[in-house]
């Protein structure tokens, strides 16, 4: 919880949300209530329905009445699972290749140091971070796709790191001293991938309280808090069509990257290899990943895959060597999404050869995000029960932050992104 959290902290009253994880194989819809009291979320109601193969592609969304359709399927089992008739707010996830976070620094000189820290003077300050971010990402979206003009939008941002004259501090407002540096983590994406979700969830008939950057919101459901500095990990969420990743340094959301490589590849390569169509390699790598195939089966399906395990180690490499410019990488690697039961995941990581080309300062422990590492969200279902669950948990754990600290972050961040976007 960051600083602008105790400015303008306010009482809360308990509501239902729904969190919609708009996969590439598989919908998830999870109804929760708020508890002002404890500042948790308590799972009431789940629903899960796999997508047709043609609604998404590499995370984003190809077909929104395939979507549409699908996404109600999912919410009419949470709703009747529930005993809830109306569900209206929502928090939806985005991910795919062109959504962007970073974090962006800039260093201020004040020219009267003796003079305390106001809030107009922050507000300054942190526009001329969002300026910054804005160009850059923008840029880099453009040389990505080709368009110079791309059309993007802020979609969620975070005070990280706030520095005075060296010293890290929590709230600037009020503190005297010459430099001040602060840091901003923001996740941008195209227009046309949040119009797809609007109309999603227009035709849904639901209130978007919020569209979040899905690596962002897992990173941000354990460990990353002002009190936790010494925090640090990489996140890994191994989707159907994507695999996403957070870096997270010192407490700090310092990016994430995504590239579309996920689940949905292993399966066409089981299809391919066997000759079989795509649900019967589907039902074969979720029982290979249970373990529920027999030791020559199990064998052979490892081997089909081996090459392609390798070739998403590679992705994994090119994108977390771009993190590792500035600093030593974090040690601890935590895995969720579907994909990342592939045994053949975890094995890759564990190999010694793919940590060599990058700055770790020992080899890196890998573990699984589980349910129950979400402490804010509490289920009462028993149907969250493995790391593919973790990322609409990630979801409702926003939410519980959106109310006290979102609305400063609207009043400082959000205004300062519109007027460098207008």
């Amino acid at each position: 919880m960051s600083f602008f959290s105790k400015i303008f902290k306010r009482k809360r009253k308990s509501e239902l949300v729904l969190a919609l994880d708009i996969g590439t194989e598989v919908v998830k819809a999870l109804i929760f209530q708020t508890d002002p009291e404890t500042g948790k979320g308590v799972v009431i109601g789940v629903g899960k329905v796999r997508q047709k193969i043609g609604n998404m592609q590499s995370g984003a969304v190809s077909d929104i009445s395939g979507v549409i359709t699908t996404a109600q399927e999912a919410i009419d089992i949470a709703k009747r699972k529930s005993g809830v008739k109306n569900i209206k707010k929502a928090i939806v996830g985005i991910a795919g290749e062109l959504v962007k976070g970073t974090t962006t620094t800039v260093h201020y000189e004040r020219i009267r140091p003796e003079v305390r820290i106001d809030l107009p003077e922050l507000k300054n300050i942190v526009q001329k971070v969002q300026q910054k971010a804005y160009e850059r990402i923008k840029k880099q979206l453009g040389w990505e796709t080709g368009q110079e003009e791309i059309d993007i939008k802020l979609i969620n941002a975070a005070i990280v790191d706030v520095r005075i004259d060296g010293y890290r501090i929590s709230n600037p407002i009020g503190f005297q001293g010459r430099d001040v540096s602060i840091s901003v983590f923001n996740a941008y994406a195209p227009m046309i991938h949040l119009g797809a979700l609007q109309t999603i969830a227009d035709e849904l008939e639901i209130d978007l309280i919020s569209i979040a950057a899905e690596p962002y919101a897992v990173a941000r459901s354990i460990g990353i808090d002002k009190d936790n500095l010494d925090f640090s990990a990489i996140f890994i969420d191994v989707g159907g069509g994507t695999t996403d990743i957070a870096v997270v340094r010192n407490g700090g959301l310092e990016g994430t990257k995504m590239f579309a490589l996920g689940g949905r590849a292993f399966t066409k390569r089981l299809a391919h290899e066997l000759g079989i169509d795509f649900n019967e390699a589907e039902s074969l790598k979720i029982k290979y990943s249970q373990n529920r195939l027999g030791a020559d089966v199990s064998e052979k399906v490892e081997q089909f895959l081996e090459s392609d395990c390798q070739i998403w180690l590679s992705g994994l490499e090119i994108a977390l060597s771009e993190f590792s410019e500035s600093d030593m990488l974090p040690s601890k690697i935590l895995l969720c999404g579907g994909g990342s039961a592939l045994p053949g995941i975890k094995k890759a990581l564990s190999s010694s050869e793919w940590v060599q080309s990058l700055p770790f300062s020992k080899a890196p422990v890998i573990n699984f995000l589980q349910p129950r590492d979400i402490i804010r969200i509490i289920d009462t279902t028993g149907d969250l029960k493995n790391p593919q669950d973790v990322t609409p948990m990630g979801l409702a754990n926003l939410t519980l932050d959106l109310e006290s600290e979102e609305k400063m972050l609207s009043g400082i961040l959000r205004r300062a992104v519109y007027v460098v976007q207008d």
